[in-house]
């Protein structure tokens, strides 16, 4: 079917009145838009992203392809592989009947304490948005939507319903507003409005929605809401908003028809968001003549009885064990083969004395793994963004697999269990109706008749399978066997009236009013109430929590538990012990839920109680150790300089465990480079606060001098700068040739030869960055203008071109509200890090008219490239 093209769209807005109109510019629900017949509209499907395409559904029954965080992403510098990534997500979205991905976040490491930090890309709004731009070309080749999130400012999660970012003009378009540029000029299709405001106006009210984002950058997408984000009417009905998400209620379904037709709101603004629905749902292939599009065949059936109950066909029947499962029309092989293959593109070796990686498998005869994330691996953040694997490789799971009938491998925690409770899962629980491992989820009325009851595999229920609708009481019921005698603690989280009770005793009863109207904290992770119980080990008992339903309060709940505190002292000299008769020590320390999240921001970047210890006591006990940090962003490495060899796998997807082992036995180089600096204690780091003041304004005082650029200005050097990151090779910069004067606004080729000088072939990114001297305008002491990777043998030499963007020797003119450049010398730089450019050269500016057009031009090399898995 071909494309309908803008003419053919636009006579469909004659085909809808008034009321039509604006039905169309708020959900349909949570995740669906209306549909509209008259026009041949279906619904739009919308669903979270990045690390994986969730659905509709928040059920871990349900799973998705897990990649690795976007701040692993970004490591790798390759952009290849993230439009590959991007197919794959792809094709994930259209077999769940997804139109639009809620992805990539383009927002800055402007602090390390960000709590979403792992979910956006890097400190460097160049890096940020060459790597975006390069998602975004994958997703939308396979005829689904890219988001580009959160429009502007998003940087933090303090406050962030009603933050008041202030930025001055300069820096939010050099830095902030850069990468959201580089999406429009990838083509970007939707583009999500943040809660917080900028300037004193909230962002899905902003006047940047129009100018530059639609007028000077030449958007035609649509403005999605953040869920929740429109909270006003005329303000936000006159903007440049477009969609309302989600619904069905909300202010502009409430008032925005009495509004268009008082004259309050112009008829232009509704058509425009219109149109701009319409357009977005032609290139998904949701507008045609039977509402089905180009991609109809290979999207589920739809049932439709009234507005915001056409969800996917399901059949849940008792326990829901017959559910309808899809599989990914990805074969597993390639799509887990692609996965792998990205853990070691992103992981970043940051040290690695005497050679010590790789290991040789041939050469070990026994291997210690220690620590619990070595077991219980992070593989995504937390938040709005989590999605549920079929299954995890761990790092053990990948050491054991890679040294099979080689070496012996004994794992040691070093650590005792967590005191926080977790969820209920498959390994310690069951359900008392049919015995399967799990639990029984109830929805009751007020006289707590049973209205529907499933089999879950989690004690965490975000949302049932089935909308509450009259209950008045989620229940979750399991049989569970400790395997320790002792004070166990038991959680059940949510809001509104809560009991818990253990063995037939009611150990925990209240009433918890809702103290927040954060998405995230509301309907994902509400907080626990807790309550000590002594148990006996063996003795099965029966565990009931309950939670009252109300207005505005979500249905999330949680059962949970922890078991008795251990001896630390023990468990720690049980670690020591392996680790002193091992050939090798590996070390897996990370952050936890609590520290790294959606919806609060981090209060400090100190790993976990005990592990800085735990890590200090192995490496005294075998020199012969690496650790590897599992975290989504920095944390503090006290210790970091007594490490052999120190690896950042990041929060690093489904293929954990095995992309790990490729690495550490040398069957992949560690391909990442550092997208953020890294500091070794938080008191260095010279931009922190994520915090607004108390008339709510969080104000950007550094102005453009964030990351790396915020540590040049300061004359500290932080543990690992911006772009580090070790190979299995060694490598010479031996030329930078610049090219002659360059006129304003054309984009230009800087030449870096370098040479592999180490005895294993090898990739390097090649980086170059400007710098100033004696400029009428403040600038950083040096920022990246391009970057290349270029791989050779063992004693060859290679260039490596690094384009120029047009813009990179401009700075913004707040007189002019436009961009100028300077004439006259600039400084190139290039080298493998911000910190270490050994080669520079100059390059002069001619005077005359700025040209620099629509975005960085960032120079990618994969613009319009097709990737293998663009199905």
């Amino acid at each position: 079917m071909a494309a309908m093209t803008d003419e053919e769209t636009e006579p469909l807005l004659d085909k809808l009145d008034a009321a039509m109109k604006v039905r169309l510019l708020t959900g349909a629900s949570t995740w669906r838009t209306y549909g509209e017949p008259a026009v041949g509209l279906r619904p739009l499907t919308l669903s979270d992203g990045p690390a994986g395409v969730r659905g509709e559904t928040w059920d871990e029954r349900e799973t998705s392809l897990v990649l690795p965080s976007p701040t692993a992403l970004a490591a790798s510098w390759d952009e290849r592989l993230l439009t590959d990534l991007g197919a794959l997500l792809a094709s994930e979205a259209r077999h769940k009947g997804v139109d639009v991905l809620l992805a990539p976040t383009l927002n800055l490491h402007r602090s390390p304490l960000g709590g979403r930090h792992f979910e956006c890309f890097s400190e460097d709004p160049l890096l940020t948005g060459r790597t975006g731009a390069a998602l975004i070309r994958g997703i939308q080749s396979g005829g689904v939507a890219a988001t580009a999130k959160h429009f502007v400012g998003n940087d933090a999660e303090t406050d962030r319903l009603t933050v008041d970012v202030r930025i001055d003009e300069r820096t939010l378009h050099e830095v902030y507003l850069a990468p959201f540029e580089d999406a429009v000029a990838a083509g970007v299709w939707a583009v999500m409005s943040a809660y917080n405001k900028v300037g004193g106006v909230t962002m899905s009210a902003s006047p940047l929605l129009d100018r530059p984002l639609k007028e000077d950058w030449g958007f035609d997408g649509l403005v999605v809401s953040d869920w929740g984000g429109v909270r006003a009417l005329l303000e936000t009905a006159r903007s440049g908003q477009d969609l309302a998400m989600p619904g069905p209620d909300g202010p502009w379904a409430a008032g925005l028809l009495a509004a268009l037709e008082q004259g309050l709101v112009p008829a232009e603004a509704v058509d425009d968001k219109v149109r701009r629905l319409l357009r977005l749902a032609r290139r998904v292939g949701a507008l045609g003549a039977d509402g089905l599009g180009a991609f109809g065949s290979d999207r589920p059936a739809h049932r439709v009885n009234g507005p915001g109950s056409d969800r996917p066909v399901r059949r849940v029947n008792g326990t829901g064990s017959d559910r309808s499962v899809r599989r990914s029309p990805v074969a597993p092989d390639a799509a887990r083969a692609l996965l792998r293959r990205a853990v070691s593109a992103g992981a970043v070796l940051l040290r690695n004395e005497g050679g010590l990686l790789p290991l040789d498998p041939a050469a070990l005869g026994s291997v210690a793994v220690i620590g619990p994330h070595a077991t219980a691996v992070r593989i995504q953040g937390g938040g709005s963004a989590e999605v549920f694997p079929e299954d995890v490789v761990t790092p053990l799971a990948g050491v054991e697999r890679a040294l099979e009938g080689v070496a012996s491998v004994t794992y040691r925690p070093g650590l005792t269990p967590s005191a926080r409770p977790q969820p209920l899962g498959r390994d310690r629980a069951r359900d008392p109706r049919d015995g399967e491992p799990g639990v029984l989820v109830r929805l009751l009325d007020a006289h707590g008749a049973e209205l529907h009851a499933e089999h879950r595999l989690s004690g965490r229920i975000v949302e049932p399978s089935v909308p509450a609708g009259d209950a008045a009481l989620v229940e979750i019921r399991a049989l569970f066997r400790p395997a320790e005698s002792g004070r166990w603690t038991w959680a059940v989280g949510g809001w509104g009236e809560m009991s818990l009770s253990v063995d037939g005793h009611e150990v925990l009863s209240g009433t918890f009013p809702l103290d927040s109207d954060d998405p995230t904290r509301v309907h994902v992770a509400p907080p626990l109430r807790t309550a000590g119980v002594e148990m006996t080990a063996d003795r099965e008992v029966e565990v009931v929590a309950r939670r009252s339903l109300a207005p505005g309060s979500g249905v999330a709940t949680v059962l949970a538990a922890a078991p008795p505190a251990g001896d630390a002292d023990a468990a720690r000299a049980e670690a020591v012990a392996a680790a002193r008769v091992a050939d090798f020590a590996v070390v897996v320390v990370g952050t936890t839920e609590q520290s790294e999240s959606e919806g609060h921001d981090r209060e400090s970047l100190d790993l976990p109680e005990g592990q800085d210890a735990l890590v200090r006591a192995v490496v005294r006990a075998n020199p012969r150790t690496v650790v590897v940090v599992n975290a989504g962003g920095p944390v503090a490495l006290p210790w970091h300089e007594r490490v052999p060899a120190l690896l950042l796998a990041w929060f690093p997807g489904q293929e954990a465990g095995d992309g790990l082992a490729d690495v550490l036995f040398g069957r992949a180089e560690p391909g990442g480079r550092l997208p953020t600096t890294w500091a070794a204690a938080q008191d260095d780091v010279p931009v922190l606060g994520t915090a607004p003041g108390a008339d709510g304004r969080l104000h950007y005082a550094e102005g453009p001098h964030i990351g790396y650029r915020a540590w040049l200005r300061s004359g500290a050097a932080p543990a690992y700068w911006f772009g580090h990151g070790l190979g299995y090779t060694a490598w010479e910069y031996e030329e930078l040739t610049a090219p002659e004067p360059v006129r304003p606004g054309e984009p230009f080729d800087v030449r870096v030869r370098v040479r592999n000088s180490g005895r294993r072939r090898g990739r390097e990114v090649v980086q170059v960055y400007l710098a100033r001297s004696g400029s009428a305008v403040e600038r950083p002491v040096r920022g990246l203008i391009g970057y290349a990777a270029v791989e050779a043998e063992p004693g060859e030499s290679v260039v490596a071109v690094v384009r120029v963007a047009a813009r990179a020797l401009a700075h913004w003119s707040p007189a002019r509200h436009g961009w100028e450049t300077e004439p006259g010398a600039f400084t190139l730089l290039g080298g493998p890090s911000a910190g270490d450019l050994p080669l520079t050269a100059e390059v002069v500016a001619l005077p005359g008219p700025d040209s620099a057009g629509k975005g960085s031009g960032n120079g990618s090399e994969h613009d319009g490239e097709r990737s293998p898995l663009m199905l």
